[in-house]
């Protein structure tokens, strides 16, 4: 097909055709294709229903002579049709994206949809043999005979049968993998989703479009969950460390006696040394895990320490140095590569889940935790106030968390990190290598032929790369921007600006607040807190339901107009600016963006190379590259509260730092007064 296009663009550059002849003759050489794809998957279909048939007689004799011996090894007859099945469907989904890939390319030669009109004139009509492949139609009947007859033999074999039929108890604790696999890939396959593939989509792990149908032993040995929990612990760690100090640090900033504009500042340069520690941190992690992590840690404990400590040093410079040093151990550059490198394929989704969930649980957990510090004492001469605690209890946190490091991390064998290279006799893999080249190979082809499509292949297009270097690791950002798509940077920079919306919304809550309706410390952090709870019940709806009834590019679309409202809702327009227009606006802001961050990246990992799924210059790297981008754009730009009213952001921001506590009471009681 990729020869045709070329040929196509040749006689029409010379005049001999006309689009109307190449829209029509393509049409036709493409539905002849797929016609191939199905009646080949049709023909399949029908061993496998034979060979189902024949273990259905098997099993009937099984159980009417009682002979549990068999068991096992009809099992593993079952388990073997769903292997044919699984590698059945791998076949099928290689082919679906050379599809999308040839429709893309005739897209991009001739300056139309082409792909617009073929798939709406062939998806729904009653004869469509698209749907075939791209709606997994037949897949149900022989899943299902699978199911629910390896299920049968389990009950056999726990000597249970207390149930009349299967199908009045189809599920159990411990499904067979050969049926999970099955279902991952029919999901994969039609794009449908879960709330648990909505949200570890969040975490933005990509994986090849192509695995392997069986485990990969190696990644079993270097799964460790203590290991894995430490991760997610470090990422929940570090959201409480960013998002503690939000509805303090005006308040710590002007009591060091900085300008009003330093408190932006303050808040931002954590996210400005995380654009560099997100580097290092990934290219550290070809080599070890332990190591970064443990050092990560240890900045992180003096960072917080630093930040504690400026209060009584009186020093704004010890303040900065305290939150850059905080940024600088930022480590989920290697919580994302861990779960990448490390979780066994069956368990990735969930880890990802559990990542995306760590880190909302953080972004509650920091304001919440803020509330509750409210208090003020002094040990020898270090001052503890709820401006100083959070640093405190934060540098408590990391060295308990470096001890549980040190003594449970089990360091995985490095036999594959930057250099993973597939084992070629691998089909899946070898796949992966065809689709990357732009073609796909469900027949025989001749020598010539085959020899002739590789020296066409040595176009650059879009994210086709050689096949020889295709599942090599991107080596530099040069090399990674080049592998970028005009497509991946539009939604890179959604991304960008979602995060941007989402941290303004946060950050300036405390001066908003404070500004407008003199709120108190405690309210804020249980504003910012009920913010950060909003997270997972608002991606259970998307994902269980929305992204199911409509397309994505739908939800991607209206979350951005609803992002959009929540914007404009939030000028102060109409007088008095009421706190339920401050309050509604930010809700609407921060879910519409929390929806469309979820679309947004599974958009983009269908969208981004196969190459950026490993190596230190991997999609998570970029993606999280972009949202600290927006983090420090969107702190940097914080708009100061007017001096006059400087006083009415908090009860004590106005008072002296050496006065005594009479002189503080009596200028807190001042400033009420004048308020």
């Amino acid at each position: 097909m990729k020869k045709k296009v070329k040929r196509y663009t040749e006689q029409i550059e010379v005049g001999s055709q006309n689009h109307y002849f190449v829209l029509k003759d393509f049409s036709r050489l493409l539905d002849c294709q797929i016609e191939k794809i199905v009646l080949f998957l049709l023909e399949k279909q029908g061993l496998l229903a034979t060979r189902l048939s024949n273990l259905g007689e098997q099993h009937h004799a099984l159980i009417q002579q009682s002979d549990g011996s068999r068991i096992s090894e009809l099992q593993e007859a079952y388990r073997a049709v769903g292997q044919e099945l699984l590698r059945l469907l791998f076949f099928v989904e290689m082919n679906a994206i050379g599809i999308r890939k040839i429709l893309k390319k005739i897209d991009k030669r001739f300056g139309y949809k082409f792909t617009d009109y073929y798939v709406k004139t062939r998806a729904n009509h009653p004869y469509s043999q698209l749907r075939q492949v791209f709606k997994h139609v037949g897949f149900s009947a022989v899943v299902g005979a699978l199911s629910h007859n390896l299920a049968d033999l389990q009950d056999l074999q726990n000597n249970q049968g207390n149930y009349i039929s299967i199908y009045d108890q189809p599920a159990f604790s411990h499904p067979d993998p050969v049926i999970d696999s099955i279902k991952s890939a029919v999901d994969r396959l039609s794009n449908s989703t879960n709330f648990l593939h909505f949200l570890g989509r969040h975490a933005f792990i990509m994986e090849d479009e192509l695995p392997t149908p069986s485990e990969d032993e190696s990644l079993e040995q270097r799964y460790h969950f203590m290991s894995l929990l430490l991760n997610l612990a470090n990422t929940f760690l570090y959201m409480v460390n960013t998002y503690i100090i939000v509805p303090t640090a005006d308040d710590y900033s002007l009591s060091l006696g900085a300008a009003a504009t330093v408190c932006g500042v303050v808040i931002g340069s954590m996210a400005v040394a995380q654009v560099f520690s997100s580097v290092y941190f990934s290219a550290w992690s070809n080599r070890s895990y332990l190591r970064p992590l443990v050092f990560s840690s240890i900045v992180l404990f003096v960072g917080n320490a630093l930040y504690a400590l400026a209060y009584d040093l009186n020093s704004i410079t010890v303040l900065l140095i305290g939150r850059l040093f905080c940024g600088l151990g930022s480590a989920r550059a290697i919580n994302r590569r861990y779960i990448s490198d490390c979780v066994p394929l069956k368990l990735r989704m969930q880890a990802s889940a559990g990542f995306v969930s760590a880190s909302a649980l953080g972004m509650a957990c920091g304001p919440a935790l803020a509330c509750l510090l409210q208090t003020k004492f002094k040990i020898y001469k270090l001052t503890f106030n709820e401006e100083t605690l959070p640093g405190w209890l934060m540098a408590l946190a990391w060295l308990v968390y470096l001890l549980w490091l040190w003594i449970s991390f089990r360091e995985p064998h490095c036999e594959t990190k930057e250099n993973l290279v597939p084992n070629e006799a691998n089909a899946g893999q070898l796949a992966n290598v065809t689709l990357e080249n732009g073609y796909t190979q469900p027949l025989l082809m001749k020598i010539e032929a085959k020899q002739q499509d590789e020296d066409e292949d040595q176009e650059r297009d879009d994210a086709e790369e050689d096949s020889q270097e295709i599942h090599k690791p991107v080596t530099s950002i040069v090399v990674a921007y080049r592998l970028l798509t005009p497509s991946v940077k539009v939604q890179l920079f959604v991304y960008f600006m979602l995060k941007y919306a989402m941290e303004i919304v946060l950050a300036e809550s405390s001066v908003i607040t404070g500004y407008y309706f003199i709120w108190p410390i405690s309210r804020v952090a249980i504003f910012l807190a009920c913010l950060g709870l909003t997270v997972l019940p608002v991606n259970i709806i998307v994902g269980k339901y929305i992204t199911n009834i409509f397309e994505e590019r739908q939800v991607l679309l209206a979350s951005e107009i609803m992002v959009c409202i929540g914007i404009l809702l939030s000028f102060h327009i109409f007088n008095p600016y009421s706190v339920p227009q401050y309050v509604g606006s930010a809700l609407i802001t921060f879910v519409s963006a929390e929806v469309l961050e979820g679309v947004n990246l599974s958009l983009l990992s269908r969208c981004m190379s196969s190459r950026l799924s490993r190596g230190t210059y991997n999609g998570g790297l970029l993606s999280t590259e972009a949202g600290t981008l927006a983090r420090v754009v969107a702190d940097e730009v914080r708009m100061p509260p007017r001096s006059k009213n400087t006083g009415n952001i908090r009860n004590n921001s106005s008072n002296g730092r050496n006065q005594q506590d009479e002189n503080q009471e009596l200028g807190m009681t001042k400033a009420s007064h004048q308020r």
